[in-house]
């Protein structure tokens, strides 16, 4: 991120976010009509780090990649069954890369992670009903987190189970859900 937003705002502040989506706008032109979706949205009401805010609410996400750089951690997410990179909502929390570092650490039992301060991705999807919770959107925004310590995890009671998978492998399934595969190719242009 540019050193002057960084002077400029505090982490975790409307200001630093709204800063962080300009400078992804930047980094990938091609998304930048997402990154004005999610800063239209982060002006839109002070609920949207709250799940309060039924129509949707700010979520954070890891790509939590191993010491080799090659694989990341992925979750058989247990209500979207699905295999996604950790994460979760944000429950208040307006600095959501510390959101995307506790999702990684309490979903995967690994700690002493290190967790890159730009944006790494940004994925806007819909949840669908369940019981009393209406159908509502996840603006999720992803970082980048590195595993620094061991990564021998332990799978929590929100995955059906973890595994650490090859990320050339995720960009060549076709199975693989689109954005696990955007992320795949970020991942790998920026490391060649």
């Amino acid at each position: 991120m540019n050193i002057d937003h960084q002077a400029s705002a505090t982490v975790g502040s409307i200001d630093w976010l709204r800063a962080a989506l300009a400078d992804y706008a930047r980094r990938w032109p091609r998304e930048a009509e997402a990154a004005d979706d999610f800063s239209r949205f982060l002006e839109s009401a002070d609920t949207v780090f709250d799940r309060i805010h039924l129509i949707g609410h700010f979520t954070a996400s890891s790509w939590l990649v191993d010491r080799s750089a090659t694989r990341v951690l992925l979750t058989h997410h247990r209500k979207l069954e699905r295999w996604l990179q950790l994460g979760g909502h944000a429950d208040g929390d307006r600095d959501l890369s510390r959101v995307a570092l506790r999702e990684a650490e309490e979903e995967s039992g690994l700690t002493g992670h290190e967790v890159e301060p730009e944006v790494f991705d940004l994925d806007r999807h819909w949840i669908p009903e369940r019981g009393d919770v209406p159908g509502h959107w996840h603006y999720d925004v992803r970082y980048v987190v590195h595993a620094r310590g061991s990564e021998d995890y332990v799978v929590s009671d929100e995955s059906h189970d973890l595994a650490w998978r090859a990320i050339d492998e995720i960009l060549a399934d076709p199975g693989s859900d689109e954005s696990m595969r955007r992320m795949a190719h970020k991942w790998l242009d920026r490391n060649r």
